[in-house]
């Protein structure tokens, strides 16, 4: 049944097939919504969008940049701000965007909840990235600030190694001219856990078996569950790479739940993820990614026993409907 919302509900997005499941089931209950396409999207300081839309739900990717959209990524921050002004109930508004957009701001974040995150320095310019590493545990990575699915993220055993990438100008530093040098942490039993919120709650989490040979760890594109057999690529980014990645259900620690949703609570992320890792050298658990956009696992019903977008498009339906009554509650008291 369509919720009770006068005005639809906006899903404004970039990449174009991580989201064909929410609009699968959008579609199928008649949901009223509209989609904003992020690449193609203008808006005036005139524009009124808290008369168009009952609420907004912010998909952005901070990995636009891989797909030649980065140029959306900052002009998504001024139609954020624009909503924010407006009085538009967002999902995932400026604040949230803003962390994600940050490795640099999320490890702030995480030292000041007194929680374990990667020791790193933050530089600006690849003269730096020796002087930084001068005081990490060795592996170190050199990553984009403004990363996504592990795009741009480079490892180096040793600091002859990194002088030569320095030398030869081969280190990514994105679309802000930011980077962090950081310690590589080898991941026990290699295998890394996402942990999802959704209304910023525990909704599930995975364990993700890695192959340590690649950074991208986007849980959409995970095609394989933990016994090898393919699972339905419906929810799977079409470039989905091949790469022997597995993925099982997993209940984290009840500290660990605790951690995140008190991270998102902080980072005002009400729909996302949060990875960590546990260092195969001393068992010390390390929170390394926080997302503010989340994919879900491909073939969710069968890997963690239920469908995410269902529980998803309910959320977004309630949210829509609140929001519409608080309008109309404030148009009476005018």
């Amino acid at each position: 049944m369509a919720a009770h919302h006068d005005k639809p509900l906006a899903i404004y997005y970039e990449q174009q097939h991580w989201f064909k499941p929410l609009f699968a089931e959008l579609d199928r209950r008649g949901t009223n919504y509209v989609r904003l396409d992020a690449v193609e999207h203008s808006y005036s300081a005139e524009d009124h969008p808290e008369e168009e839309y009952s609420l907004v739900v912010n998909r952005m990717s901070p990995s636009a940049w891989n797909r030649d959209h980065g140029d959306a990524i900052f002009y998504t921050l001024g139609y954020l701000e624009h909503l924010k002004r407006r009085g538009v109930r967002v999902i995932n508004g400026l604040k949230a965007f803003r962390t994600e957009l940050s490795k640099a701001a999320q490890l702030s974040l995480l030292d000041s909840l007194d929680l374990p995150g990667p020791k790193a320095r933050v530089i600006h310019r690849a003269s730096q990235a020796l002087a930084a590493a001068e005081c990490l545990r060795w592996p170190i990575v050199v990553k984009p600030n403004i990363g996504g699915s592990g795009a741009g993220v480079k490892r180096f055993d040793t600091a002859r190694g990194l002088a030569l990438a320095v030398a030869e100008d081969a280190l990514v530093f994105g679309l802000d001219s930011t980077a962090l040098v950081q310690e590589f942490i080898p991941a026990r039993e290699a295998h890394i856990v996402r942990v999802e919120v959704l209304n910023g709650r525990y909704l599930y989490a995975i364990k993700v078996h890695i192959t340590g040979e690649t950074f991208d760890l986007c849980p959409a594109d995970i095609c394989r569950t933990a016994d090898g057999v393919d699972l339905n690529r419906g929810a799977c980014a079409i470039d989905a790479p091949k790469t022997g990645i597995r993925v099982e259900a997993y209940t984290p620690p009840a500290e660990v739940i605790a951690d995140v949703e008190r991270i998102m609570r902080h980072a005002g992320i009400e729909l996302g993820g949060v990875e960590y890792m546990t260092d195969d050298r001393d068992g010390q658990r390390y929170y390394y990614d926080i997302n503010a956009l989340s994919n879900f696992v491909a073939d969710g019903p069968r890997v963690v026993g239920f469908d995410p977008f269902a529980k998803l498009v309910d959320w977004l339906e309630d949210e829509a409907t609140k929001a519409s009554g608080r309008e109309l509650v404030a148009q009476e008291a005018r």
